[in-house]
């Protein structure tokens, strides 16, 4: 599991991250991760700026909503999808080869 972390970022409080899986077939596998907290405050902005009909709707195509910031909660849900074998149905296979 790699998370693409900003250097200023603290691994307690990532609230918006890109995370990529390897599995074990050599499936890649991504998401874009956000808190509920910051799903608000990006909404809160854009209906400042206009973005997304004034923050009226939040869309991420490869979009995945957690309630806790953190990279250990964050990797505990990854690790939660592959045990129930739901990883597959919530986060975007990469087809391009490494």
């Amino acid at each position: 599991m790699l998370f693409l972390l900003n250097r200023e970022e603290t691994l307690d409080e990532v609230c918006n991250v890109d995370v990529e899986v390897r599995l074990p077939d050599g499936s890649r596998w991504s998401a874009t991760i956000f808190t509920v907290a910051e799903v608000e405050r990006l909404m809160a902005r854009w209906s400042s700026t206009g973005e997304a009909l004034n923050g009226r709707y939040f869309r991420c195509s490869d979009g995945l909503i957690v309630k806790e910031p953190g990279v250990m909660p964050m990797a505990e849900v990854i690790v939660g999808l592959l045990d129930s074998g739901d990883l597959q149905q919530v986060l975007q296979r990469l087809d391009d080869p490494m």
